[in-house]
């Protein structure tokens, strides 16, 4: 991994709106049982209602907690259905996902609404995870580069370089995200690459240590590809994060 063996790689799952209490429980604990090296951080962001329970069924496993989303706001107050991320801590969570494409697209989050939550989520103790990436029509028109490097960068503009110290990128390209589809490796990491360049130019002690994740169709037969990549630091996994043994397949290729 040369450079990236500087930095430990984060494998994340995220489960979307999917399974039950029985499948969520078998799923966790399969993992609880698999997981064998310490070489690469894992998470699970379970939806909301079965945060606690996988905190329960993890034990003494070294998997950490996160969640899919959280409230734009610090603290309580009158925001009906809405989920603090002080409750999240609460709760065991480490990490929360700000910005997913599937928020941006399908609830109609803005950049400002992201980085709102990016600030709660700092502000109330959680590491965000920040999504960005581009829809196929971008990619094609050649825009992939300006339209990631502007949801980095709306971020810089109004929290500043410093909270990149605390937190995590993950790059997913939207038509890759439960299509098949794949960016090859060296698309992803140009990507990657571009994304660290851009937080270099501000801060390169920053930039050094940031973790940038790929997502989008990442499965344990083309996680040892991706992950090999220099600027590549693990992955944020959708549907392979609810198949125990091809999450673990994934997590044993951040290993090498």
């Amino acid at each position: 991994m040369s450079m990236a063996g500087k930095r430990r790689p984060l494998i994340a799952g995220n489960w979307k709106m999917n399974g039950s209490l029985a499948a969520s429980r078998g799923l966790v604990e399969e993992l609880a049982r698999g997981i064998d090296h310490a070489a690469a951080e894992m998470l699970i962001c379970p939806p909301f209602v079965y945060i606690d329970r996988a905190r329960e069924w993890i034990g003494g496993a070294a998997i950490a907690l996160g969640a899919q989303d959280l409230a734009a706001v610090e603290g309580a107050g009158a925001h009906t259905g809405e989920i603090s991320g002080t409750m999240l801590r609460d709760l065991g969570c480490r990490y929360v996902i700000v910005g997913h494409s599937e928020r941006r697209t399908l609830y109609g989050e803005n950049d400002d609404v992201v980085v709102a939550k990016f600030r709660a989520a700092q502000a109330q103790g959680l590491i965000p995870i920040l999504c960005v990436g581009e829809n196929l029509a971008q990619r094609e028109a050649g825009e992939t580069e300006a339209i990631v490097a502007a949801q980095v960068a709306a971020v810089i503009a109004k929290l500043g370089i410093a909270v990149f110290a605390n937190a995590v990128i993950a790059y997913e390209p939207i038509w890759a995200i439960g299509t098949g589809r794949t960016a090859t490796p060296a698309q992803a990491q140009e990507v990657h690459a571009m994304i660290r360049a851009l937080i270099a130019k501000h801060d390169a002690i920053i930039a050094a240590p940031l973790r940038i994740l790929y997502g989008g169709s990442v499965k344990g037969s083309n996680a040892a590809d991706l992950l090999s990549q220099q600027d590549i630091d693990g992955g944020l996994v959708g549907g392979a994060s609810l198949d125990a043994a091809d999450f673990l397949k994934i997590f044993g290729a951040a290993a090498r």
